[in-house]
């Protein structure tokens, strides 16, 4: 297709990618963007990054780049470092054939293998652009742009794809989820981003294969559930995910507590994607960190009043372990940086201080700096459950806001309104040493 059919315009790319692009093509070698950036090119939206393929290997990419890092086993890549931004290189794949040569190979050795299930376990068969276009996972990310000439090459319909507003897979969905469980997030991801329709034959295999999202690395599984509800369309995203059960394998703790649409459970991961969207959607910062807590929140809370139960803890006691136990069985499924998963506890954590607020404790708390991501928590939790936990978030709120003066007879109030005028004075110890004894 012609530029004047696609419309993409180079003032669109990332000056990083036309760099790439143009060393590539210098040195004798074909290079192409791909995938989602075209995709979004052509829809009139702006690619978060831009992804180019090419018929040099990653050790000749490294060749030409002083800033290119190579990485993966499993999916050998070459990363262009500009900076933040990083261009992702990868080389045409080719089919895995399965040749004699390939099966007297070891498993160090083999350039492509699969499991008993069909699962890609390594990718580096090299081969043409139209075998690569083939391994390609949906049609609308199956064009490629030429910067050369300017035209996009659609080896799978995608440009019709796009006018229908349908998802599909290329080659049979069976085969194609099998071969790469995460496709079947990816279709709900693109489905939710794009308002479009994933197809029959291929909505129809996510509720037969669901449960192959389990045998993915929990590592691989942070990153893509980041891309699934920190994209600006989380909410619808959360919907699709419970429309064809993809919550279970991703987060069995929370999953049995989602079968009431009205729960309040649901109702809570709802206001948190709202709110994550509209900072998204502002420009404003989010950070997974809170996503996560919200998820795992009322898992803690049932298991904390299990532990009560059954074991006799008390609250404390029963809270602290919770966290711990629910954490651990979350990172079986879905691994969560600590850097990630301190803050969580520190946000969960100051739940139960937040109601603590005589004396120093309500200025301290100010100062945490933890405090505005648990107030905000706090702050959702009560628009969900109202009653007295609206009545401490809205507390806190007016808090905030006034001036020191009127931040003294809020607390003089509370106290008032909890039976007690002062707090008693401690007694001072006697500054009397006793005397030594003989």
């Amino acid at each position: 297709m012609p530029r004047g059919e696609h419309g993409i315009s180079r003032e669109g790319i990332s000056d990083n990618a036309l760099k790439v692009l143009y060393r590539l093509n210098s040195a004798g070698f074909d290079a192409y963007l791909v995938g989602g950036c075209v995709r979004d090119l052509i829809v009139g939206l702006q690619p978060k990054d831009f992804d180019v393929v090419t018929n040099a290997t990653p050790d000749e990419v490294k060749s030409l780049f002083k800033n290119c890092r190579l990485i993966g086993r499993r999916f050998r890549l070459a990363h262009v470092v500009f900076g933040r931004e990083i261009i992702e290189v990868a080389t045409f794949r080719g089919h895995h054939q399965n040749s004699p040569d390939e099966k007297k190979k070891s498993p160090k050795e083999a350039l492509g293998k699969q499991n008993q299930e069909g699962q890609i376990l390594r990718d580096n068969v090299f081969g043409s652009i139209e075998e690569d276009a083939e391994r390609r996972d949906f049609t609308i990310n199956a064009m490629y742009y030429r910067v050369t000439d300017f035209t996009v090459t659609d080896f799978a319909n995608g440009m019709q794809a796009i006018k229908n507003k349908r998802i599909e897979l290329i080659g049979d969905p069976e085969t194609r989820y099998r071969e790469d469980p995460v496709r079947m997030i990816r279709a709900v991801r693109f489905a939710a981003k794009l308002n479009m329709q994933i197809s029959e034959s291929s909505a129809q295999a996510i509720h037969e294969l669901g449960s192959l999202l389990s045998n993915i690395p929990p590592a691989r599984l942070f990153e893509e559930v980041i891309k699934l509800f920190a994209s600006g369309q989380g909410l619808s995203t959360f919907k699709l995910m419970q429309e064809f059960d993809l919550m279970q394998p991703l987060f069995p703790q929370l999953s049995p507590l989602l079968k009431d649409p009205k729960s309040r459970e649901n109702q809570f991961i709802e206001r948190v994607l709202i709110n994550t969207d509209n900072r998204i959607n502002t420009g404003l910062r989010v950070t997974p960190a809170f996503m996560y807590a919200a998820f795992l929140w009322y898992p803690i809370e049932e298991h904390t009043q299990k532990l009560m139960d059954e074991a006799g803890l008390n609250h404390f006691d029963a809270f602290n372990i919770a966290i711990n136990d629910v954490l651990h069985r979350q990172i079986q499924r879905i691994m969560i940086p600590k850097r990630f998963s301190t803050t969580m506890r520190e946000i969960w954590q100051l739940q139960l201080r937040l109601p603590k607020r005589f004396g120093r404790r309500a200025y301290q708390m100010l100062e945490h700096p933890r405090f505005r991501a648990a107030y905000d928590f706090l702050l959702l939790r009560g628009q969900v459950e109202g009653g007295a936990l609206l009545e401490l978030a809205d507390w806190w709120t007016e808090f905030q806001e006034v001036s020191a003066e009127q931040r003294k007879n809020m607390l003089v109030k509370l106290r008032e309104a909890e039976g007690g005028s002062a707090r008693r004075p401690r007694r001072r110890r006697s500054s009397t040493k006793k005397p030594a004894s003989s």
